[in-house]
């Protein structure tokens, strides 16, 4: 495995994984509506490859929606939550820069919070080659609703002791990304939220890479920080979450 920052901060999760699972947000039923009217075909009944599929929160909203979905995660304990989780549904240990799948495979690739962990070189040809004709992959990020006063203070503290902590901004440089492919896009944004303790908005941040790769002590006074700026705000220790999903559809040229 490479040693460079993007892959320390790619495994990281794996340290996490249980934290993940129990902690990060779902998505609304509006998101995989989106998905739906903009690639133009249910999601029953496709053939779905989701790509960094962690503990399999995408994937097994997903196979909800009668999608016929393989999992592909190259972590190992993501992996073995998603298989605790949810046994039933394939599990491939993969990524999405070297897919494991022959040519027009799939109907729909998916990367739920994980698109931006490939390189683009590599992963948009492989999605390219897998894809049926007319084929499209989606990938949608949960940001922070920064519309949100706490929510965009918080994450000016997090930038600034968190180094390795990325913007929320980077779907929107997807599309240029993928020009170079030849693949046209289209996007949709869904606001949605959910009512979370404190304590569990603490676990949800706890699983981000950039405090996972922080030394434990940084991380816990990150944290213990957060907590009392947040105890400040919702002393009954109860919040509302607020997120907006960033989703972006492509297609090759030769597609729709």
């Amino acid at each position: 495995m490479s040693s460079s920052p993007h892959a320390a901060l790619a495994s990281s999760f794996n340290a996490v994984a249980a934290q993940y699972a129990s902690a990060r947000p779902g998505y609304p039923a509006a998101l995989f509506e989106a998905v739906e009217e903009v690639t133009g075909r249910a999601l029953a009944g496709a053939e779905v490859l989701d790509v960094g599929a962690g503990t399999g929160i995408a994937t097994r909203l997903l196979a909800a929606r009668g999608a016929r979905v393989t999992a592909v995660e190259p972590g190992e304990g993501m992996a073995a939550q998603l298989r605790a989780v949810a046994p039933d549904v394939p599990l491939v240990r993969g990524d999405g820069d070297a897919l494991p799948f022959r040519d027009g495979a799939a109907d729909l690739i998916t990367y739920a919070q994980s698109w931006h962990w490939t390189d683009p070189r590599h992963s948009v040809p492989e999605a390219l080659r897998v894809l049926r004709p007319g084929g499209a992959l989606a990938m949608w990020w949960n940001q922070p609703d920064l519309d949100v006063p706490w929510v965009a203070r918080q994450e000016e503290r997090l930038a600034a002791r968190c180094p390795a902590h990325r913007p929320p901004g980077f779907p929107g440089t997807v599309a240029g990304r993928l020009a170079p492919f030849g693949v046209r896009t289209t996007g949709r944004r869904v606001r949605w939220s959910r009512s979370i303790t404190v304590e569990g908005r603490l676990r949800s941040l706890s699983s981000h890479s950039y405090l996972a790769v922080l030394d434990a002590g940084e991380a816990e006074a990150v944290l213990d920080a957060e907590r009392a700026e947040l105890l400040a705000l919702f002393p009954d220790g109860l919040l509302t979450e607020p997120y907006v999903v960033d989703l972006v559809v492509g297609w090759g040229a030769a597609a729709g």
